[in-house]
Parts: structure tokens; sequence; C-alpha cells
């Protein structure tokens, strides 16, 4: 596994109360890292990698269904079908739970067969993807540090159920940042992974750079911030006019 472990030292400024979350998929089993000892669902590596310590995930872990977005189980016709959807609660028919096979961001067949997880402090890798769990605040900063340089929109994508899909494997296929919040995700609820009301950030490994330099760079906490209500529409206020006298 590849090391070159960028400087993401920036993010420990924001005192997260669950450290960020950096993963690496690979084909081969990589060396030197600690095998999980029972078996969880994908979704739960997160919540088992904040607890502070760096650890593989591989194939046989898995006991949900983890297995389809990495690409180490072909989706069975039962499935595929959403036959499953409506036993659940989920969809009234099959035929809405079947849609989201359509769109399901997958890895190729083989090509995860395992997934190295650690938190920020035990990162000996590049990640394929940092995982932020923040509240709403220090997630809008980290938004913004996503536009900061560049422009462009906010965007969020999951599903109602595998949101595992769209949470680590969806940011490595499309090089694009996304963000969900705790408690909508079918699985993650069910196994109570994680409290409701938080923001999980997922940012690919060609965003790290950018948004690292982005937050080292711009005011985390702008004046309008810290403005009160007729604070705020005086300091508008009198902007707009400077802007229109120029």
């Amino acid at each position: 596994m590849a090391s070159g472990v960028p400087d993401l030292s920036v993010f420990e400024q924001f005192g997260f109360e669950r450290p960020p979350v950096g993963l690496k998929f690979s084909r081969l089993r990589p060396e030197g890292f600690k095998p999980m000892d029972r078996k969880i669902a994908l979704c739960e590596a997160l919540a088992e990698a904040h607890k502070g310590e760096a650890f593989l995930y591989s194939a046989d872990d898995e006991v949900c269904a983890g297995s389809l977005p990495l690409g180490n189980e072909e989706i069975e016709p039962q499935f595929a079908s959403g036959e499953l959807g409506p036993r659940l609660g989920v969809f009234k028919e099959a035929r809405a739970n079947r849609r989201l096979y359509q769109t399901l961001p997958r890895l190729d067949r083989g090509t995860a067969r395992y997934v190295a997880f650690a938190p920020l402090a035990k990162l000996t890798f590049d990640p394929d993807v940092l995982v932020v769990t923040a509240t709403p605040s220090q997630a809008e900063v980290l938004l913004r540090a996503s536009t900061y340089t560049c422009g462009g929109m906010y965007e969020s994508r999951t599903t109602p159920v595998l949101g595992c899909a769209w949470l680590f494997v969806y940011p490595f296929v499309s090089g694009k940042l996304n963000y969900m919040m705790t408690g909508l995700a079918w699985g993650m609820k069910a196994l109570r992974v994680l409290p409701e009301g938080l923001v999980l950030v997922a940012i690919p490994f060609d965003l790290l750079p950018m948004i690292a330099a982005n937050l080292a760079d711009m005011d985390w906490t702008p004046p309008s911030y810290t403005d009160d209500r007729d604070g705020y529409i005086k300091r508008f206020t009198e902007l707009e006019r400077d802007l229109a006298d120029t």
C-alpha cells in the first residue's frame, strides 16, 4: 500500500469529537494493519475507527450489504429486482427499490477486497477518501473550503438504503465531495452507528490538498457570523453601497 501521508494537520484545529477517518481500497492484503476480530457492516467501520486505532476491513468481515458497493459480491436478481425493499418497509413496491440499483456507485469486481481504516492521528497512508464526522457549524466551514477558490455548488447524494455506497465509494469514483446527515440512512440508523444530527463529509483524495490549503488560508469565522442581526444588515448595506460607488 502506497504511503506518502499528506499534511492534514489543519483538520486538527476543528476539535472534532470524533476524529476524521481515512480509508484506502486495496485488491491485495496490505501489511501492517490489525485485522477485524469480528464481523461488522461496512458503515460500522467508521465508528470503529473513531475509537482511535487503525485496522483492516476485509470482504469476509461484512454482515450487511457493504460488499455490493465494494464490488465484492454481485447483486443477486432477487435484490436487484427490488423485492427486499417492500419487505423491510423502506419502499411500497419493488419497482421503487429497483431504481436505486441503477445509480448505485460500485467499484469493479475484486478490486477492493480490503479497506484500510485509520483515524487522523494514526494515518500512515494517503487516503482515497477522508470521512469527517462534524457538527453543522464545523461542516459549514468544510463545505465553504471546498468552494473557496473554485466556486461551485454543495451537493449531497444518497439513497434510502446503502448509504455506505455514497459515503465511501461515490466520492472516490466521482471525484466529488459528498455529505449526508446521520439518521437518514436506513442501515446506519438500524445499526445505531452514530447519533442523529451529525454531518458526514466525505472528501476524495484529489480534493484534499485544495481543501486543506483553503482551510489554512480562509477566515473560518467571518465578521458576519459574529454580528448580531442589525449589525449584519448594516455591514451588508455598507458594503453594497461602497461597491455601487466604485
